[in-house]
């Protein structure tokens, strides 16, 4: 297999480091000293046929630069020759920038006092530094830009996001990937940006997010209860708390009593809609916040459409038993499903008003409901994307001054 090699200058000379390393992709951590008359860096030239110097005063920005040419060249194995004092710093500088996917080799070399770092040496910094060095990335894709439900009363903050405005690079995680998972290549720093340009925009900064642990069922999470381990839903009556619900062609449901104030969100995917995840959340908001039925409200965003998502035969037929309609195509091999037009039957079905539920059908209001797969400008999409897709999500919030 391929691997990336980092030679780290910064925190050792790494003398004896260079066998074998004329066909890899080399890297070389020098920081602002890579050209400063020293010759370090003109050896390891002069010895490798692939030369990447990372010559950044910034720790971080060096570290960010070898993952996206890591990226870039789709490797996914770095071999690092450092000393011990450097492998403790890029450890905490890989547990932020990089995922899972990457595998990481330490061969550590005696000594590493050298010259003073020209870097940011670590010792607790890294945290600062590599939020600075984020922030100052310029957007992609665009401004940020949010969609919002005409049903949802202003006394409430809510929105679901679309991919423009973060600093995602990797194309189908670019540019507002709002979620990290060990799985994809997407950093939990980098997410935490991207989260943060979000709060910014939206209003709900610096409040976090508080996302759902999705476990594609119907369990939702009373928040004042002990949390449980995973959980699709949530709901809550607390102010300045921001409930939030990811999607990438699974449904993220947004739910909002004006007179009783209490919110609730949903992540909605095929197995969820069928085991009612949706009324799961208005059943909570009423046992457990006196809300009546009739005074909920519910938005579904952005989402895979009939248009674009396919089950097996067999689970399709558990929507076509539930409403035909939902399954325009029941006798091809893979069927059209339309899990959306499921949420709406059942939600019906438990007494919310037609009128309360704001999804494709409701005409008179602007879409917040457009098919994530249709739209590759303005959402991520698993179907569309495969596995290494990216992430938006629907968030709601009562804010503490009303």
């Amino acid at each position: 297999m391929t691997e990336a090699v980092l030679l780290d200058l910064v925190h050792g000379s790494g003398s004896g480091s260079l066998l074998e390393l004329e066909d890899r992709h080399v890297f070389l951590l020098c920081g602002s000293r890579s050209r400063d008359g020293t010759g370090s860096s003109d050896a390891y030239l002069s010895a490798c046929r692939s030369v990447h110097v990372l010559d950044s005063d910034s720790l971080a920005e060096c570290v960010y630069r070898l993952k996206r040419t890591v990226d870039q060249l789709d490797l996914s194995s770095v071999r690092v020759l450092t000393s011990p004092r450097g492998r403790d710093v890029l450890l905490r500088y890989q547990e932020r920038l990089f995922t899972a996917v990457y595998t990481f080799r330490y061969v550590t070399w005696p000594g590493g006092t050298g010259p003073a770092p020209s870097v940011s040496p670590g010792g607790g910094e890294e945290e600062g530094d590599i939020c600075r060095f984020l922030q100052q990335l310029p957007a992609l894709r665009g401004d940020i830009s949010v969609l919002t439900s005409s049903l949802i009363p202003a006394c409430f903050g809510h929105g679901f996001s679309t991919r423009a405005g973060g600093v995602s690079c990797i194309p189908t995680l670019s540019s507002l990937n709002l979620f990290s998972s060990s799985r994809r290549r997407d950093p939990v720093a980098v997410v935490m940006e991207n989260r943060r340009r979000l709060a910014l925009h939206a209003g709900f900064h610096p409040r976090p997010l508080r996302l759902v642990k999705v476990n594609h069922a119907s369990d939702v999470w009373v928040l004042g209860k002990a949390e449980p381990e995973s959980y699709d839903a949530m709901v809550t009556n607390q102010r300045g708390v921001v409930l939030a619900a990811p999607g990438a062609d699974c449904m993220p449901i947004l739910f909002a009593d004006p007179v009783s104030k209490v919110i609730g969100v949903a992540h909605s995917g095929w197995k969820g809609t069928l085991m009612g995840v949706a009324m799961a959340v208005v059943g909570a908001m009423v046992t457990e916040f006196g809300c009546r039925v009739e005074d909920i409200v519910v938005a579904v965003g952005p989402s895979v459409g009939p248009c674009c998502f396919t089950l097996e035969r067999e689970a399709a037929l558990g929507f076509h038993r539930l409403q035909p309609a939902c399954v325009p195509d029941p006798e091809a091999a893979k069927p059209h499903v339309n899990i959306r037009l499921a949420n709406r039957v059942l939600l019906q079905r438990g007494g919310v008003l037609p009128e309360h539920i704001h999804d494709d059908t409701l005409t008179e209001h602007r879409s917040v409901t457009p098919c994530t797969s249709c739209h590759p400008e303005l959402f991520f999409s698993h179907v569309r994307d495969g596995l290494n897709f990216g992430t938006q999500v629907g968030f709601l919030w009562l804010p503490e001054s009303q």
